[in-house]
């Protein structure tokens, strides 16, 4: 299988002088779900940023979907972000006064793409949340909204999609439905998924776990 993202000798190294990636190589193949785990500090979130075009590493190459980042300036790294790369936070981080339907569709918009009905509609659905479109997100549960972010970050198509310990602020009940849905996306979609962990039991639904200590693959 191709990778979709690729991490070349990654190293990152902050002015403080604490080096939290070290060396780092590792790659991430189409459809499939990996974890990242480790201790605190061990460089995960690190890791994710890097690999999703949000920070820039010290040295080394990161690929994604065939683009190298290296040389792109901060608008290329915006577009590549908008067209192959979808994000899942902690924090759902959505717009509180847009519905779920007007949340989903808010990248499409960004990238001064008309937000078509029916793909946003689609979207809802694929997570379960197909008659809650005109809710806000104040009136839909921490696993809904979480289910909304999901789709906002799907809804691009990307390549890959991070998720930075996306059941961390969840109940236990609600994380396993993120988790099984994150888990049907790769078997029915073929998505690729990356997702930062801490804990096990999320990191069970995934194929692959890669453990960082120290910012070294451990």
């Amino acid at each position: 299988m191709a990778a979709v993202v690729e991490l070349q000798h990654l190293i990152r190294r902050y002015q403080n002088g604490v080096t939290a990636l070290d060396g780092v190589s590792v790659a991430f193949e189409r459809g499939t779900f990996t974890a990242v785990m480790g201790p605190s500090g061990s460089g995960k979130s690190t890791l994710l940023q890097c690999a999703a075009g949000l920070d820039r590493p010290t040295s080394g190459r990161v690929v994604v979907d065939g683009q190298d980042l290296t040389g792109l300036g901060e608008r290329g790294l915006t577009l590549l972000r908008r067209r192959s790369i979808g994000f899942v936070f902690q924090g759902f981080n959505l717009l509180p006064a847009l519905t779920a339907r007007q949340n989903v569709g808010l990248p499409l918009r960004l990238a001064g793409k008309r937000a078509d009905a029916a793909n946003v509609e689609a979207g809802l659905a694929a997570v379960g949340l197909g008659e809650r479109g005109g809710h806000r997100p104040h009136e839909l549960s921490g696993g809904q909204q979480q289910r909304v972010a999901i789709a906002r970050a799907l809804v691009t198509a990307p390549a890959v999609l991070f998720a930075d310990e996306p059941t961390g602020a969840l109940d236990s009940a609600s994380g396993r439905d993120v988790l099984q849905l994150l888990r049907g996306l790769v078997d029915e979609r073929g998505q690729t998924i990356v997702m930062v962990t801490h804990d096990q039991v999320a990191a069970s639904y995934a194929d692959r776990i890669v453990t960082l200590t120290d910012g070294r693959l451990a």
